[in-house]
């Protein structure tokens, strides 16, 4: 799994005028998933299904 850093070199991700991630693919906002014991926080487009990993 990419980090949100690397997909957003590669492309993968882009920011939008109110500095949200976005998939490129889908051109949709990223949703979350938080685990509280875990320091990343996931990253996941919903109709693609992709994920990426943030560090909080």
């Amino acid at each position: 799994m990419k980090s949100v850093r690397e997909a957003l070199r590669d492309g993968e991700l882009e920011k939008d005028t109110y500095d949200r991630l976005v998939c490129v693919e889908s051109g949709k906002p990223l949703k979350t998933k938080n685990d509280p014991d875990s320091i990343t926080t996931i990253r996941f487009c919903p109709d693609t299904g992709k994920e990426w990993k943030e560090i909080r």
